[in-house]
């Protein structure tokens, strides 16, 4: 079986981004993976859904937990293009995801605001994080200066 480096998972999860960016959504993307496979795949669709809740790491868990008819992660990693919410590590935590990693911090809307140093996640849930970040975060950046 190929086995494939944090930065090929997240250059998946940044093409997720570029369809949010596409479709005028916050270029967020996330991706499952399972067993070295990618399972599920997302980005926010906010906008189109008129849902403040529809995060890409929502849509990438949802359509896991519907692959694998779980509710729980405990062998997979998320692989998300910036510092997730408050809101998804919630979600997070009660999947039992084995790995989250992720690119860009977020110091407006990213779960370090609030929790600070306190780890949000499930304790056996590890992360990594800065994975591709200065790609991450200057997609962001191309998105809200067009927004201006």
């Amino acid at each position: 079986m190929e086995t494939h480096s944090h930065e090929y998972y997240m250059q998946q999860a940044l093409r997720q981004a570029r369809i949010a960016f596409d479709a005028d959504e916050v270029p967020i993307g996330a991706v499952v993976v399972w067993d070295q496979k990618i399972i599920a795949r997302g980005y926010n669709q906010v906008e189109l859904l008129k849902d403040p809740t529809a995060h890409a790491e929502m849509i990438a868990l949802t359509a896991a937990f519907n692959q694998l008819g779980s509710k729980y992660l405990m062998d997979a990693t998320l692989y998300v293009t910036i510092e997730p919410c408050l809101m998804c590590c919630g979600a997070l935590y009660w999947s039992k995801v084995g790995q989250v990693v992720f690119g860009g911090t977020d110091v407006k809307n990213g779960y370090k605001k609030t929790t600070g140093t306190q780890h949000p996640f499930h304790p056996k849930t590890k992360i990594i994080e800065g994975i591709l970040a200065e790609e991450c975060i200057q997609l962001m950046k191309d998105f809200f200066s067009k927004k201006r």
